[in-house]
């Protein structure tokens, strides 16, 4: 990665709160009996968002298919690529959605300043009442606090 992306000493956090009840943290392959039945369980509003861009989640996707993306994304994290940070209650009993954070997708000529970031999220529509909200409000101020953005972009419309 160059250094337009990340600072190379930048140390991604490791675990934020965002309400008393609900926090962020890396997500990782052995979130997968989590992960699987909140992604499939919601398969076809994620595909909505994520489908034309990423392919994602296909209809068939298996739970070892599941498990390659979440290392992957765990992989991706630990040299500092892209992130993928899991919403989790307290008790980390079930997931109620993601936030990925990937270096902006820039046309040649860009005037964007660097380092600049894509984000996007999720949530599941029967998190707790007013998460999706409280995310919401999070993102950008976490983003802005803790991060070396220049730029960050939602392209998914997160924020409109």
């Amino acid at each position: 990665m160059t250094s337009l992306w990340l600072p190379l000493d930048f140390q991604h956090p490791l675990r934020v709160d965002i309400t008393d009840d609900v926090h962020i943290r890396p997500i990782s392959p052995d979130d997968l009996d989590i992960d699987m039945p909140a992604v499939m369980g919601n398969q076809a509003m994620l595909w909505d968002k994520y489908g034309d861009t990423w392919g994602w989640p296909p209809a068939t996707m298996t739970a070892e298919e599941d498990r390659e993306d979440l290392q992957l994304h765990a992989e991706d994290m630990a040299e500092n690529h892209s992130f993928n940070y899991a919403i989790l209650p307290s008790d980390e009993s079930r997931l109620f959605g993601c936030i990925y954070i990937d270096p902006a997708e820039l046309e040649p000529g860009s005037s964007v300043e660097q380092p600049a970031a894509d984000v996007s999220w999720w949530v599941v529509p029967d998190a707790p009442e007013g998460l999706a909200a409280a995310v919401r409000a999070f993102v950008p101020a976490w983003l802005e606090n803790s991060w070396p953005f220049a730029t960050v972009r939602y392209p998914f419309g997160e924020l409109n």
